[in-house]
């Protein structure tokens, strides 16, 4: 156990009162030496008096100066170095009252409103990490599972043949599953830790919106989607590989969360120079608590898991768009559909 040491020991004290003892005592002898040949051995003599009252106010001097800055500097001081010993122990509920109303606020008030700060970022994303490991456990379960037990069931020699066929396409899609879900992490990853970088040039988004769209036109069709398209040209300077990446990913969910029948809108415009994207749907549609939660990694409005997907899709969406600098947003009500808008600098083609 380390043995506690205090920031103003007693040797430092001494320091300083010798120092301001030998201070004063050197500049009045001076002062003797320069007056005391005119005015007599009687004010030598009383130097000896005074000397003692110099030491006996230095030694004042010095305890007052000892408990103003234990009381100004030390104390605070130990309680900074405390929180920051929790932090670094791991615990990131740690906090520091401030010393002082906001009116009277000094430097280590400033310390301990940063430090304060931090540990609330550090504990939301020790919360993050904590979400992210148990999201990533439960994903790579679900179809590792999945793909044991219908491997395992497939080893039945007298198993029919269409059974077999019907297990392995299981399989198949469990994989296809589980190497989306890799995949994504490591995109994620990547632009997270700024590994991916952008290569803007400028080019019309309006065909690009377009080629994504006939990308997913087998999946509307097969739900008998009705679509609804009013893309204008416009011209922006982005990536347009990422921005690849957010149409996708937006038309996916359109089309996985809008019932047989129902409606998908696209349109493309631009706005006081800027080009907005709307994507919409006539889903579920989703309340403002899970909106603003919508784009954390990991996080998925349907508990159930009753859709497929692993809750990362619209965190890369969200990801890029920051990259780009662009903005995404979404509007939603339940029972009515959600609207995705995307906002990029732009100009007409």
């Amino acid at each position: 156990m380390k043995k506690k040491r205090s920031l103003f020991s007693v040797w430092n004290y001494l320091i300083f009162f010798l120092l301001i003892s030998f201070l004063v005592t050197c500049s009045f002898y001076l002062f003797l030496k320069t007056w005391g040949i005119e005015l007599g051995r009687e004010i030598q003599r009383s130097a000896i008096f005074t000397f003692g009252n110099v030491l006996f106010l230095s030694l004042i001097c010095t305890v007052i100066d000892g408990l103003r800055r234990k009381h100004t500097v030390e104390r605070p001081v130990k309680r900074i170095l405390n929180a920051t010993r929790r932090l670094t122990q791991g615990d990131f509920t740690a906090r520091i009252e401030p010393l002082h109303g906001f009116d009277r606020m000094n430097e280590f008030d400033a310390i301990i409103g940063n430090l304060n700060t931090m540990a609330e970022e550090l504990g939301g994303i020790e919360t993050l990490r904590t979400d992210f490991i148990a999201n990533v456990s439960h994903e790579l379960k679900t179809p590792l599972s999945v793909i044991q037990n219908y491997s395992t069931m497939l080893q039945n020699p007298t198993l029919p043949e269409e059974k077999r066929l019907e297990y392995a396409k299981t399989i198949t899609n469990a994989t296809d599953r589980l190497s989306e879900l890799i995949t994504n992490i490591l995109k994620l990853n990547k632009l997270e830790n700024q590994q991916i970088y952008p290569e803007a040039r400028e080019y019309n988004i309006g065909e690009q919106l377009r080629e994504c769209l006939l990308g997913f036109e087998d999946a509307w069709e097969q739900k008998g989607l009705e679509l609804e398209i009013d893309i204008a040209d416009v011209t922006v300077r982005a990536d347009e590989e990422l921005l690849t990446l957010v149409w996708n990913n937006l038309f996916s969910n359109a089309v996985k969360f809008t019932e047989p029948g129902g409606k998908i809108t696209v349109n493309l415009r631009l706005e006081n120079g800027y080009a907005v994207a709307r994507v919409s749907d006539t889903g579920c549609g989703m309340p403002p608590e899970v909106g603003r939660r919508i784009f954390e990694k990991f996080y998925q409005g349907d508990k159930s898991h009753a859709m497929k997907g692993n809750g990362l899709g619209l965190a890369l969406v969200k990801r890029v768009v920051d990259i780009v600098g662009g903005e995404i947003s979404v509007e939603s009500t339940i029972g009515q559909g959600s609207t995705f808008i995307v906002r990029l600098r732009g100009k007409a083609a």
